[in-house]
């Protein structure tokens, strides 16, 4: 019975060390992630978040996208909300706004919508640091695989790069890092039934 729980606890051990590798392996990503500096075929902005939509609103005005998509937006909100053409402008035509996801999961099925209405080929996914590891990868499990997804992270001030010594900061990302594990899981036995076209089982 003692080395029972001699190798229960040595299993244990295994897996918080192997957990904590993981988890510092996904900050150092997170933190590594840089925008790039290129035009695409659409702007999508995952709302929710300060300086997203302001962000993204900045892309596509610099002409770093043809479409401007913000995902998840409150129902009350109104385009001119968020957007309205400069003098001269003519680019509000160009902006869609989708009202009715409230989480990441919901954020890339309705976004899904939107990318193939207008037969996007790549995109600029715009979103908090902290939560661009997550919502990378369930855009890219959702949308068709020939589609180009560039991460363009926004940084916020309760996200700081002295994770460590900060608990807010520890807390949000430990907390990302539990649901982007949960993701991963899933989705290795979803086997791409997600996936626009997938066949029914």
């Amino acid at each position: 019975m003692a080395v029972f729980f001699r190798g229960l606890i040595s299993l244990f051990l295994v897996f918080c060390v192997v957990m904590a590798v993981l988890f510092v392996d996904f900050v150092y990503k997170s933190f590594s992630l840089r925008p790039r500096d290129f035009r695409a075929d659409a702007v999508v902005v995952l709302a929710g978040g300060r300086g997203r939509v302001e962000e993204g609103v900045r892309l596509f005005r610099e002409k770093r996208g043809e479409y401007l998509f913000l995902v998840g937006v409150d129902p009350l909100v109104k385009k001119q909300d968020l957007f309205r053409d400069r003098e001269g402008e003519h680019l509000s035509g160009r902006v869609y706004l989708e009202k009715a996801s409230r989480n990441t999961l919901e954020n890339a099925i309705y976004g899904r919508e939107l990318i193939m209405q207008k037969n996007i080929r790549s995109i600029h996914l715009i979103t908090s640091r902290y939560h661009m590891k997550r919502a990378t990868l369930i855009f890219r499990h959702l949308l068709p695989k020939d589609i180009a997804i560039y991460p363009y992270p926004v940084d916020s001030k309760n996200l700081r790069v002295q994770w460590w010594s900060h608990g807010g900061s520890f807390r949000l990302l430990f907390g990302e890092f539990y649901k982007y594990c949960l993701f991963r899981f899933f989705f290795l036995f979803d086997s791409g039934e997600m996936r626009p076209g997938a066949s029914p089982l």
